[in-house]
């Protein structure tokens, strides 16, 4: 898939990926998985349905869901870089994954932020219901070991 709109690009070919790029805003500049391991990374893209943003051919920005394309999606790894952020470009990011054709009508779609609530509530993502019934197995020390 791939859609344009003015000198930007969103694109779920792999091949187009700068992973080395999207390796250094994890691992060093997104709060959520400082420390993250190149080979880490690559293999999260390779087990995911990527979006890759860009201004002309440079990779700008990123997300990837991962998803049974049936009944649950999880969204994560979202970014735009700095220089080019407050463009309406994490909006068009959001819709285009929201649209893409292989993740209609799930029952659910997974968001894990401390960020941004306002514009994933622009999506339908809302606070849990029913926190209580949520469980997790995490360990945040996980990418320092």
């Amino acid at each position: 898939m791939e859609v344009s709109k003015e000198n930007y690009s969103i694109s779920t070919d792999k091949n187009k990926l700068d992973v080395l790029l999207i390796y250094n805003f994890l691992t060093n500049e997104s709060g959520w998985s400082d420390g993250i391991s190149y080979d880490t990374v690559k293999v999260s893209i390779e087990n995911s349905l990527n979006f890759g943003l860009y201004s002309e051919e440079k990779q700008i920005g990123y997300a990837r869901v991962i998803s049974d394309y049936s009944t649950i999606a999880y969204l994560g790894d979202i970014f735009i870089l700095k220089d080019y952020r407050k463009l309406g470009l994490s909006k068009w990011l959001m819709e285009t994954i929201m649209g893409h054709p292989n993740l209609q009508n799930l029952r659910r779609w997974i968001l894990l932020t401390s960020t941004a609530e306002w514009l994933y509530e622009k999506y339908g993502f809302t606070k849990l219901p029913k926190p209580e019934i949520y469980m997790e197995k995490f360990d945040p020390n996980v990418y320092a070991k």
